[in-house]
């Protein structure tokens, strides 16, 4: 194993080891894990780190800018994105931030907190996915999951059929289970056509845009999903390049990723003159996440850092508030605020 360096660490309590998919939040915060850094071996790749810190082929692309993704190289110094602040939606069920190729689960057992975790803490299990490709986009929206599946079967729509064929690849109406589809052994099915959360027969290309449209996920993620996701559980698929999330002593944290080319944010954006999404640039991105995260208390931004992180899109959260200046909205700022708006 990697000798692990952390670079960051918030008040947060993480169960077992850096590949733990399973966290503590503390009342207050939105923010939590922390950032690790591992020296690569010879035989490393991007691939292979995924999967072992349980994050996305783009995560790491995004942290590490300028290293070789096949071939690292032994010695080198390869920062692993394991700190995340969470999606401005509300915290239940399954949350899937496209833009992040990352979801969010917060089950709703009453499963009691780990000795040394305070009081009131949420729980949240967070995986790498993979979603649709530029031309088979998922959608947005949210929905609920209806059914669980083991070892299900593939009825690839026409569209695809007709894909496969015009590679010379063709597909059989009905791919069964096994080693050759691409479902893998478990899936959620949605409220949302023919929309699935599945396993793959792939795992290397978790964490990338190649899917047509369907959730994609690590064999091992998927499974414990499927053991532990209700039916009914609720979807919510939003698209949010920048996030902001306090932690509980007042500081504003900026997580950004790269835009999505073909769609605007949560469906917000503008269209142009042939109605198609204009894709939103990170710094609209960037007040629109600012104007969401201080609707109940104001602070102070560093907007040089803010900029700086928005526009550089690694996907890890840094400080972007100046110290001590948080404060609550009072009615006497939301009464100034309101005449000042007028």
């Amino acid at each position: 194993m990697p000798r692990l360096a952390h670079l960051a660490l918030l008040s947060f309590f993480c169960v077992a080891t850096a590949e733990a998919a399973e966290f503590w939040i503390p009342e207050g915060d939105e923010v939590f894990g922390e950032v690790q850094v591992v020296e690569a071996r010879f035989e490393d790749t991007f691939v292979g780190l995924a999967r072992t810190y349980n994050v996305g082929f783009e995560e790491l692309k995004q942290a590490n800018p300028g290293v070789d993704a096949w071939l690292p190289g032994a010695g080198t110094k390869i920062t692993i994105p394991t700190r995340y602040v969470l999606p401005r939606a509300a915290q239940q069920g399954i949350i899937v931030n496209v833009a992040e190729l990352r979801l969010y689960y917060f089950p709703a057992d009453s499963k009691p907190p780990p000795e040394g975790v305070a009081p009131g803490s949420k729980r949240v299990i967070t995986h790498p996915i993979s979603i649709g490709r530029l031309d088979w986009g998922t959608p947005i929206g949210v929905t609920k999951v209806t059914s669980k599946v083991v070892n299900p079967s593939w009825y690839p729509p026409q569209s695809i059929r007709d894909e496969h064929a015009a590679r010379n690849e063709p597909l059989p109406r009905i791919v069964p289970p096994g080693p050759d589809n691409p479902l893998g052994k478990h899936a959620l099915r949605l409220a949302l056509g023919s929309y699935l959360i599945h396993g793959t027969n792939l795992p290397s290309g978790v964490g990338m845009r190649v899917t047509h449209g369907c959730i994609r996920m690590f064999p091992e993620d998927i499974e414990a999903m499927y053991k532990t996701v209700p039916v009914g559980t609720s979807v919510n698929i939003v698209n949010q390049p920048v996030k902001l999330g306090w932690t509980a002593d007042g500081t504003l944290y900026l997580e950004a990723h790269p835009a999505l080319h073909e769609s605007n944010v949560d469906g917000e954006g503008v269209a142009d003159e042939a109605d198609e999404p204009v894709q939103e640039s990170p710094l609209t991105s960037l007040m629109r996440a600012y104007i969401a995260a201080t609707d109940q208390r104001r602070v102070e931004l560093d907007w040089n850092a803010a900029e700086r992180v928005a526009q550089g899109g690694s996907g890890i959260p840094e400080a972007v508030s100046v110290a001590g200046s948080a404060r609550p909205i009072t009615a006497e700022i939301a009464a100034a605020s309101h005449s000042n708006s007028r």
